[in-house]
Protein backbone atom coordinates (compact mmCIF):
# COMPACT_ATOMS: atom_id res chain seq x y z
CA UNK A 1 0.00 0.00 0.00
CA UNK A 2 1.34 3.41 -0.92
CA UNK A 3 1.70 6.20 1.61
CA UNK A 4 -0.36 9.34 1.23
CA UNK A 5 -0.76 12.71 2.91
CA UNK A 6 -3.85 13.59 4.90
CA UNK A 7 -5.48 17.00 4.48
CA UNK A 8 -8.63 18.69 5.72
CA UNK A 9 -10.77 21.45 4.26
CA UNK A 10 -13.14 23.58 6.31
CA UNK A 11 -14.79 25.48 3.45
CA UNK A 12 -15.73 24.61 -0.12
CA UNK A 13 -13.31 27.22 -1.47
CA UNK A 14 -10.49 25.81 0.65
CA UNK A 15 -11.18 22.34 -0.77
CA UNK A 16 -11.32 23.68 -4.33
CA UNK A 17 -8.05 25.53 -3.79
CA UNK A 18 -6.27 22.38 -2.62
CA UNK A 19 -7.66 20.30 -5.48
CA UNK A 20 -6.71 22.96 -8.04
CA UNK A 21 -3.14 23.35 -6.82
CA UNK A 22 -2.25 19.71 -6.32
CA UNK A 23 -3.60 16.95 -8.54
CA UNK A 24 -3.57 13.28 -7.54
CA UNK A 25 -5.78 13.50 -4.47
CA UNK A 26 -8.89 11.62 -3.42
CA UNK A 27 -11.87 13.07 -1.60
CA UNK A 28 -12.64 11.53 1.79
CA UNK A 29 -16.40 11.69 2.50
CA UNK A 30 -17.82 8.44 3.87
CA UNK A 31 -14.53 6.56 3.26
CA UNK A 32 -16.38 3.32 2.49
CA UNK A 33 -14.71 3.08 -0.94
CA UNK A 34 -11.51 5.11 -0.77
CA UNK A 35 -9.95 3.07 2.04
CA UNK A 36 -10.99 -0.27 0.57
CA UNK A 37 -9.59 0.58 -2.87
CA UNK A 38 -6.42 2.00 -1.34
CA UNK A 39 -5.84 -1.23 0.57
CA UNK A 40 -6.42 -3.22 -2.62
CA UNK A 41 -3.94 -1.04 -4.50
CA UNK A 42 -6.58 0.08 -7.00
CA UNK A 43 -6.29 3.71 -5.94
CA UNK A 44 -2.89 5.19 -5.12
CA UNK A 45 -3.62 8.76 -4.03
CA UNK A 46 -0.89 11.28 -3.35
CA UNK A 47 -3.17 12.64 -0.62
CA UNK A 48 -6.71 12.30 0.72
CA UNK A 49 -8.75 15.41 1.35
CA UNK A 50 -11.29 15.17 4.16
CA UNK A 51 -14.32 17.37 3.40
CA UNK A 52 -16.46 16.13 6.30
CA UNK A 53 -15.73 19.28 8.33
CA UNK A 54 -17.23 21.62 5.71
CA UNK A 55 -20.48 22.93 7.21
CA UNK A 56 -23.71 22.58 5.24
CA UNK A 57 -22.69 19.69 3.00
CA UNK A 58 -24.78 17.25 5.06
CA UNK A 59 -28.03 19.21 4.85
CA UNK A 60 -31.35 18.15 3.29
CA UNK A 61 -33.62 20.92 2.04
CA UNK A 62 -37.02 20.59 0.38
CA UNK A 63 -39.71 22.95 -0.86
CA UNK A 64 -42.69 22.27 -3.15
CA UNK A 65 -41.47 25.03 -5.48
CA UNK A 66 -37.78 24.16 -5.85
CA UNK A 67 -37.72 20.47 -4.99
CA UNK A 68 -35.02 18.62 -3.07
CA UNK A 69 -31.44 19.69 -2.38
CA UNK A 70 -29.11 17.01 -1.03
CA UNK A 71 -25.71 18.09 0.24
CA UNK A 72 -22.95 15.83 -1.01
CA UNK A 73 -22.30 14.53 2.53
CA UNK A 74 -25.89 13.43 3.17
CA UNK A 75 -25.60 9.79 4.20
CA UNK A 76 -27.40 6.93 2.57
CA UNK A 77 -29.00 6.22 5.95
CA UNK A 78 -30.50 9.73 5.87
CA UNK A 79 -31.91 9.05 2.40
CA UNK A 80 -33.52 5.95 3.84
CA UNK A 81 -35.02 7.58 6.92
CA UNK A 82 -35.77 11.23 6.10
CA UNK A 83 -39.57 11.74 6.12
CA UNK A 84 -39.60 14.32 3.31
CA UNK A 85 -37.54 12.10 1.01
CA UNK A 86 -39.76 9.12 1.81
CA UNK A 87 -42.89 11.16 1.06
CA UNK A 88 -41.83 12.89 -2.14
CA UNK A 89 -39.03 10.69 -3.56
CA UNK A 90 -39.89 7.14 -2.41
CA UNK A 91 -37.76 5.38 -5.04
CA UNK A 92 -34.69 7.10 -3.59
CA UNK A 93 -35.62 5.88 -0.12
CA UNK A 94 -36.16 2.37 -1.50
CA UNK A 95 -32.75 2.44 -3.18
CA UNK A 96 -31.11 3.60 0.04
CA UNK A 97 -32.79 0.82 2.01
CA UNK A 98 -31.31 -1.70 -0.45
CA UNK A 99 -27.81 -0.24 -0.08
CA UNK A 100 -25.37 -2.63 1.68
CA UNK A 101 -25.88 -2.92 5.47
CA UNK A 102 -26.89 -0.38 8.08
CA UNK A 103 -23.28 0.19 9.18
CA UNK A 104 -22.25 1.13 5.63
CA UNK A 105 -25.37 3.25 5.11
CA UNK A 106 -24.46 5.29 8.19
CA UNK A 107 -21.10 6.20 6.59
CA UNK A 108 -21.63 6.19 2.83
CA UNK A 109 -22.65 9.51 1.27
CA UNK A 110 -24.81 10.31 -1.71
CA UNK A 111 -22.02 12.45 -3.17
CA UNK A 112 -19.54 9.62 -2.83
CA UNK A 113 -21.90 7.16 -4.51
CA UNK A 114 -22.40 9.58 -7.40
CA UNK A 115 -18.72 10.42 -7.80
CA UNK A 116 -17.70 6.74 -7.76
CA UNK A 117 -19.77 6.55 -10.96
CA UNK A 118 -20.28 2.80 -10.75
CA UNK A 119 -22.95 1.66 -13.21
CA UNK A 120 -24.17 -0.58 -10.36
CA UNK A 121 -24.43 2.22 -7.77
CA UNK A 122 -27.67 1.72 -5.85
CA UNK A 123 -28.76 5.35 -5.55
CA UNK A 124 -27.94 6.28 -9.14
CA UNK A 125 -30.96 4.88 -11.04
CA UNK A 126 -33.37 6.58 -8.64
CA UNK A 127 -31.50 9.89 -8.82
CA UNK A 128 -31.44 9.71 -12.62
CA UNK A 129 -35.13 8.79 -12.84
CA UNK A 130 -36.00 11.80 -10.67
CA UNK A 131 -34.06 14.13 -12.98
CA UNK A 132 -31.25 15.02 -10.58
CA UNK A 133 -28.62 17.63 -11.42
CA UNK A 134 -25.17 18.02 -9.87
CA UNK A 135 -24.07 21.32 -8.31
CA UNK A 136 -20.34 21.55 -8.91
CA UNK A 137 -17.93 24.22 -7.63
CA UNK A 138 -14.47 24.86 -9.05
CA UNK A 139 -11.90 27.62 -9.31
CA UNK A 140 -13.84 29.08 -12.27
CA UNK A 141 -17.08 29.24 -10.31
CA UNK A 142 -20.19 27.09 -10.04
CA UNK A 143 -22.06 25.05 -12.63
CA UNK A 144 -24.89 22.54 -12.79
CA UNK A 145 -24.52 19.30 -14.68
CA UNK A 146 -27.52 17.04 -15.39
CA UNK A 147 -26.81 13.67 -13.83
CA UNK A 148 -27.14 11.89 -17.17
CA UNK A 149 -24.23 14.03 -18.44
CA UNK A 150 -22.19 13.63 -15.25
CA UNK A 151 -21.28 9.98 -15.91
CA UNK A 152 -18.89 9.54 -18.81
CA UNK A 153 -17.78 5.94 -18.22
CA UNK A 154 -17.31 3.32 -15.50
CA UNK A 155 -15.78 5.21 -12.58
CA UNK A 156 -15.47 8.36 -14.69
CA UNK A 157 -17.31 11.65 -14.24
CA UNK A 158 -17.48 15.06 -15.88
CA UNK A 159 -15.68 16.68 -12.92
CA UNK A 160 -12.77 18.83 -14.05
CA UNK A 161 -9.51 19.22 -12.19
CA UNK A 162 -10.11 21.22 -9.03
CA UNK A 163 -13.89 20.74 -9.02
CA UNK A 164 -15.96 19.46 -6.11
CA UNK A 165 -19.49 18.08 -6.11
CA UNK A 166 -21.31 19.97 -3.35
CA UNK A 167 -24.98 19.06 -3.83
CA UNK A 168 -27.61 17.28 -5.89
CA UNK A 169 -30.85 18.97 -6.92
CA UNK A 170 -34.05 17.04 -7.72
CA UNK A 171 -37.03 18.89 -9.20
CA UNK A 172 -40.36 18.72 -7.35
CA UNK A 173 -42.46 15.73 -8.39
CA UNK A 174 -45.56 16.46 -10.46
CA UNK A 175 -49.00 15.63 -9.10
CA UNK A 176 -50.13 12.01 -9.56
CA UNK A 177 -46.59 10.65 -9.58
CA UNK A 178 -45.55 7.20 -8.45
CA UNK A 179 -42.16 5.50 -8.36
CA UNK A 180 -40.46 2.23 -7.53
CA UNK A 181 -36.86 1.00 -7.48
CA UNK A 182 -35.88 -2.67 -7.71
CA UNK A 183 -32.41 -3.98 -6.99
CA UNK A 184 -31.66 -7.45 -8.37
CA UNK A 185 -28.68 -9.03 -6.62
CA UNK A 186 -27.31 -12.44 -5.63
CA UNK A 187 -27.53 -11.94 -1.86
CA UNK A 188 -30.33 -9.53 -1.10
CA UNK A 189 -29.10 -6.09 0.07
CA UNK A 190 -25.53 -6.97 1.01
CA UNK A 191 -24.34 -7.40 -2.58
CA UNK A 192 -23.78 -4.82 -5.26
CA UNK A 193 -26.66 -4.90 -7.73
CA UNK A 194 -26.55 -7.36 -10.60
CA UNK A 195 -29.11 -4.99 -12.12
CA UNK A 196 -31.24 -2.10 -10.90
CA UNK A 197 -34.31 -0.34 -12.27
CA UNK A 198 -36.05 2.84 -11.11
CA UNK A 199 -39.28 3.97 -12.75
CA UNK A 200 -41.02 7.29 -12.11
CA UNK A 201 -44.46 7.75 -13.70
CA UNK A 202 -46.54 10.96 -13.76
CA UNK A 203 -50.16 10.82 -14.89
CA UNK A 204 -52.36 13.68 -16.09
CA UNK A 205 -54.92 12.62 -13.45
CA UNK A 206 -55.39 9.52 -11.28
CA UNK A 207 -56.89 7.48 -14.14
CA UNK A 208 -55.41 9.59 -16.94
CA UNK A 209 -52.72 9.08 -19.53
CA UNK A 210 -48.99 9.13 -18.92
CA UNK A 211 -47.71 12.71 -18.82
CA UNK A 212 -44.10 11.65 -18.30
CA UNK A 213 -42.21 8.47 -17.53
CA UNK A 214 -38.54 8.16 -16.67
CA UNK A 215 -36.92 4.74 -16.39
CA UNK A 216 -33.30 4.43 -15.27
CA UNK A 217 -31.25 1.24 -15.48
CA UNK A 218 -28.20 0.25 -13.48
CA UNK A 219 -25.47 -2.36 -14.12
CA UNK A 220 -26.49 -3.01 -17.73
CA UNK A 221 -24.30 -0.47 -19.56
CA UNK A 222 -20.99 1.38 -18.96
CA UNK A 223 -22.98 4.02 -17.05
CA UNK A 224 -26.43 4.25 -15.54
CA UNK A 225 -28.74 4.87 -18.51
CA UNK A 226 -32.33 5.81 -19.34
CA UNK A 227 -34.64 3.32 -21.06
CA UNK A 228 -35.58 5.93 -23.64
CA UNK A 229 -37.14 3.40 -26.03
CA UNK A 230 -39.65 2.29 -23.40
CA UNK A 231 -40.31 5.88 -22.30
CA UNK A 232 -41.14 6.96 -25.86
CA UNK A 233 -43.67 4.16 -26.29
CA UNK A 234 -45.50 4.93 -23.04
CA UNK A 235 -45.59 8.74 -22.98
CA UNK A 236 -49.11 9.93 -23.80
CA UNK A 237 -50.63 6.46 -23.49
CA UNK A 238 -53.02 4.83 -21.06
CA UNK A 239 -50.78 2.94 -18.61
CA UNK A 240 -52.66 -0.34 -18.85
CA UNK A 241 -51.07 -3.72 -18.15
CA UNK A 242 -50.93 -4.77 -21.81
CA UNK A 243 -49.32 -1.49 -22.90
CA UNK A 244 -46.72 -1.71 -20.13
CA UNK A 245 -45.90 -5.33 -20.94
CA UNK A 246 -45.53 -4.57 -24.64
CA UNK A 247 -43.42 -1.44 -24.15
CA UNK A 248 -41.10 -3.12 -21.62
CA UNK A 249 -39.84 -5.39 -24.38
CA UNK A 250 -38.13 -2.37 -25.96
CA UNK A 251 -35.66 -2.11 -23.06
CA UNK A 252 -33.35 -4.46 -24.98
CA UNK A 253 -32.51 -1.53 -27.27
CA UNK A 254 -31.10 0.53 -24.39
CA UNK A 255 -28.79 -1.93 -22.60
CA UNK A 256 -25.28 -3.26 -23.18
CA UNK A 257 -24.63 -5.67 -20.30
CA UNK A 258 -21.41 -7.56 -19.60
CA UNK A 259 -20.42 -10.77 -17.84
CA UNK A 260 -18.97 -10.25 -14.37
CA UNK A 261 -18.87 -11.90 -10.95
CA UNK A 262 -22.45 -10.85 -10.15
CA UNK A 263 -24.12 -12.14 -13.30
CA UNK A 264 -23.82 -12.87 -16.99
CA UNK A 265 -24.82 -10.56 -19.79
CA UNK A 266 -27.44 -13.12 -20.84
CA UNK A 267 -28.94 -13.18 -17.35
CA UNK A 268 -29.10 -9.40 -17.23
CA UNK A 269 -30.79 -9.26 -20.61
CA UNK A 270 -33.32 -11.88 -19.54
CA UNK A 271 -34.36 -10.06 -16.36
CA UNK A 272 -34.57 -6.47 -17.60
CA UNK A 273 -37.96 -6.69 -19.31
CA UNK A 274 -39.73 -8.19 -16.25
CA UNK A 275 -37.96 -5.75 -13.91
CA UNK A 276 -39.02 -2.74 -15.98
CA UNK A 277 -42.55 -4.14 -16.21
CA UNK A 278 -42.71 -4.67 -12.45
CA UNK A 279 -41.44 -1.20 -11.52
CA UNK A 280 -43.86 0.42 -13.95
CA UNK A 281 -46.79 -1.61 -12.64
CA UNK A 282 -46.30 -0.44 -9.07
CA UNK A 283 -45.32 3.10 -10.05
CA UNK A 284 -48.62 3.45 -11.90
CA UNK A 285 -50.56 2.06 -8.93
CA UNK A 286 -48.92 4.61 -6.64
CA UNK A 287 -49.56 7.43 -9.13
CA UNK A 288 -53.22 6.41 -9.15
CA UNK A 289 -53.36 6.76 -5.39
CA UNK A 290 -53.08 3.12 -4.32
CA UNK A 291 -52.27 2.70 -0.63
CA UNK A 292 -49.18 0.48 -0.67
CA UNK A 293 -47.55 0.55 2.78
CA UNK A 294 -43.93 1.60 2.69
CA UNK A 295 -42.89 -1.65 4.35
CA UNK A 296 -44.31 -3.47 1.32
CA UNK A 297 -42.64 -1.03 -1.09
CA UNK A 298 -39.35 -1.81 0.61
CA UNK A 299 -39.86 -5.55 0.21
CA UNK A 300 -40.68 -5.03 -3.47
CA UNK A 301 -37.46 -3.08 -3.96
CA UNK A 302 -35.09 -6.01 -3.46
CA UNK A 303 -35.13 -9.21 -5.46
CA UNK A 304 -32.60 -12.01 -5.04
CA UNK A 305 -31.06 -13.12 -8.30
CA UNK A 306 -30.48 -16.75 -7.45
Amino acid sequence: MNRFDYREAHTVQEAVGMLSQDDGGRILAGATDVLARWRQGIWKPAYVLNIKRIPGLDEVQYSPASGLRLGALVTVRTLEQHPLIREHYPALTQAAAAFAGVQIRNLATVGGNVCNASPAGDTLPALLAYGAACQVVGSDGERRVPLEDFFVGPGQTALRTGELLVALHLPPPAPHTGALYIKHSPRHTMDIAAAGVASVVSLTEPQGVCREVRIALGAVAPTVVRATSVEALLTGSQMEAAAIASAAQAVAQDIHPIDDIRGTAAHRRAIMTPLVKRTLHYAVQLAQGADIPFSMQRRLAVEAAF
